[in-house]
């Protein structure tokens, strides 16, 4: 018997006997999805921490120097007295290690807190002020919709004006053009001169409820005491450069922090590498949970798969006879029903695929988390579908093809 026929036959089998073939194949179609399911998700947070997590959080070939880490995952509070024991970046601080890289770089002030920003008799609290300088928006790639940043004369003279996330200026000018009006910062008039991109959100958490101010202008004092920043951003043209400029910045700030050769660092020199390291540990923690939950239903399935196969060989045996006095070879009845238990994997794997891509679309549809599908987890899905079938089929098959055509007629 050929292959094919032997296919097409268990297909028929398989449409004759629903309800046996579908309980049959229930235990694929859950390994299957799950494995879909699981790889989608695991693909979709990998390139999202790596493309857009990072590059929002630090952007890209950038450091900050820093009091701590910006992320600051399970830290014992020992730690944290520590890092709260460290002196504060000082304005001289960032001035000083500009003057001293001899890197190509561009560089910024920044300094963050929530607010409230009020225009008229309407209110956007909780809202993150951001005191910087005027290369903050070419660091963290914002741009502006409409209007203008500020420029490095606005910043330096302190001149109150700002530039608005894309919700605030909906929440407070619903109605009428921000630009040129006044919101209120800390009870001080600051002039809205633009309008930043929509950015939508990181991880469910959105991205336009920001303010941006000079790092010089009266909300200053909002954020942090007269001359600290929270951190001097740094950005070269590539990684490279970026290295060399964070070895010059670290040395130019062991030296004015007066640190002897065994001590280490008072401060951090922070890049998004600490946020992927984080992530690729929780990473590798699911690949090594889930396709242990994958297996055991796999496992499952094969087993239920090989006890109904069984029960299909005790129900055929005058089939099985019938066939074998009328010439069909022992090989022929092995590949039968090798081709069902095959067939029934493969489609409970068919199904499983359908599931878990409908998964992974409901998934980025509903939810904060961004999945992706993954190629090859789908083709991981439809070589251990058929492998199961194959495995599970097996030892039926062979008792099948081992039978004597006369005790197998004579079965009632």
């Amino acid at each position: 018997m050929r292959a094919f026929e032997a296919f097409h036959l268990a297909i028929q089998t398989i449409r004759a006997q629903k309800l046996k073939s579908g309980f049959s194949l229930l235990g694929v179609f859950v390994g299957v999805s799950s494995l879909i399911g699981s790889c989608s998700i695991a693909n979709g947070v990998n390139r999202y921490m790596t493309e857009k997590f990072a590059q929002t959080i630090f952007g890209v070939n950038t450091f900050q120097l820093r009091r701590r880490p910006i992320f600051t995952p399970n830290v014992p509070d020992s730690v944290w007295r520590a890092w709260q024991r460290r002196p504060r970046i000082r304005f001289s601080d960032a001035d000083a290690v500009e003057a001293g890289l001899s890197v190509p770089v561009i560089t910024a002030w920044q300094s963050s807190d929530n607010v409230t920003v009020s225009f008229g008799n309407k209110e956007a609290r909780d809202i993150e002020l951001t005191t910087a300088s005027e290369r903050y928006f070419d660091i963290k790639n914002l741009r502006i919709a409409t209007g203008r940043a500020f420029t490095g004369e606005e910043n330096r003279s302190g001149t109150p004006v700002a530039v608005l996330g894309e919700a605030v200026a909906k929440r407070l000018f619903t109605d009428r053009p921000p630009i040129g009006r006044n919101v209120r910062i800390g009870g001080i008039p600051y002039r809205v001169i633009g309008v930043v991109e929509h950015q939508g959100s990181l991880m469910g958490f959105p991205l336009d409820r920001f303010v941006v101010v000079p790092a010089l202008s009266p909300a200053q004092n909002l954020v942090n005491p007269p001359g600290i920043v929270d951190a001097f951003l740094v950005k070269a043209n590539s990684e490279g450069e970026m290295r060399e400029a964070m070895a010059e910045a670290e040395g130019i700030m062991r030296s004015r922090r007066h640190l002897r050769p065994q001590q280490d660092n008072n401060f951090v020199l922070d890049t998004s590498e600490g946020v992927q390291r984080f992530w690729a540990g929780i990473s590798r923690i699911i690949m090594i949970v889930m396709p242990g939950i994958v297996i055991v239903s796999l496992v499952i399935g094969g087993i239920v798969i090989m006890n109904i196969m069984l029960m299909a060989v005790a129900e055929r045996t005058r089939e099985i006879g019938l066939r074998k006095s009328l010439g069909a070879r022992r090989r022929d009845v092995l590949q039968q029903f090798l081709a069902e238990s095959t067939a029934i994997a493969t489609v409970g794997a068919a199904f499983g695929i359908v599931a878990g891509i409908g998964l992974t679309v409901l998934i980025n549809a509903l939810s904060p988390l961004p999945a992706s599908i993954s190629p090859s987890s789908v083709i991981a899905g439809v070589i251990m579908g058929a492998g199961v079938g194959v495995v599970a089929g097996v030892y039926p098959a062979t008792r099948a093809a081992r039978l004597d055509p006369i005790t197998a007629l004579r079965q009632e």
